[in-house]
């Protein structure tokens, strides 16, 4: 039987949130590769693998020697990542590894930081008559050389910009939106030092830099976080 590793999702930040499945591998894990300060400690702390590294600063070739040695001395290997592995992971050049040295891998969702700080906002990401789609995407950066933000401002829907906290400037001067339309960050979403904050984009870069958000934090555009909005139209589901 072929060996597997399982890339679990440890969800956004509340250790609570991660999945009943989740947390049975974690228990049952020989092995813990967790990605760094991206991982709230007190799940690191749930498992009982006597094995744990911290991924941090390891390059993909050392990751993927320490797994593979470990799944084919028949023991139970855990990937944790933040969120959802799906999103922002880096998993799909894990996974080509792994399978070249003929280890399966199993991925177990996790609660994305998107839908964790639509719950802080008490926003609902698709209100009927204010937005019909979330487009989730990221700015340019080391790793990649020009972003689709301008072009997916234009189209009407909700924008959820990981990896943005900064570059708010050249985001809010990127975008073709109106100058009022609403915005908020969320820094560090459901965890315990968690700031949400509501404005424009024509103000959320200097909303940020007034409360020291550099880093860490998700971007959404659009009239979906606007609560002006919650409750102006009815879905025909309650209706």
């Amino acid at each position: 039987m072929m060996p597997r590793i399982f890339f679990v999702g440890a969800g956004c930040g509340d250790p609570d949130l991660i999945t009943v499945k989740g947390q049975r591998l974690l228990e049952e894990a020989d092995v813990l590769l967790y990605a760094g300060s991206l991982v709230n400690p007190e799940l690191v702390g749930r498992s009982r693998a006597p094995i744990k590294r911290d991924s941090w600063g390891m390059k993909l070739d050392d990751q993927v020697s320490l797994m593979v040695h470990h799944a084919n001395a028949g023991k139970n290997v855990v990937r944790l990542h933040s969120g959802d592995p799906s999103l922002y992971g880096a998993i799909t050049e894990q996974m080509v590894e792994l399978e070249k040295h003929g280890i399966d891998v199993e991925i177990v969702p996790g609660v994305s930081s998107l839908f964790g700080a639509a719950a802080s906002l008490r926003s609902e990401l698709t209100p009927k008559g204010v937005s019909d789609s979330v487009i989730i995407t990221r700015p340019a950066g080391k790793t990649l050389e020009k972003d689709q933000i301008r072009e997916f401002s234009r189209l009407k829907g909700t924008i959820a910009v990981f990896l943005g906290a900064g570059h708010l400037d050249e985001i809010a001067s990127t975008v073709e939106y109106p100058p009022d339309t609403p915005a908020a960050l969320v820094y560090r979403a459901t965890w315990k030092d968690e700031i949400c904050i509501h404005g424009t984009v024509a103000t959320i870069a200097r909303q940020a830099r007034d409360a020291g958000i550099e880093r860490t934090a998700l971007l959404i555009m659009g009239g979906a976080v606007d609560p002006q909005h919650r409750g102006s139209v009815r879905s025909h589901l309650y209706s």
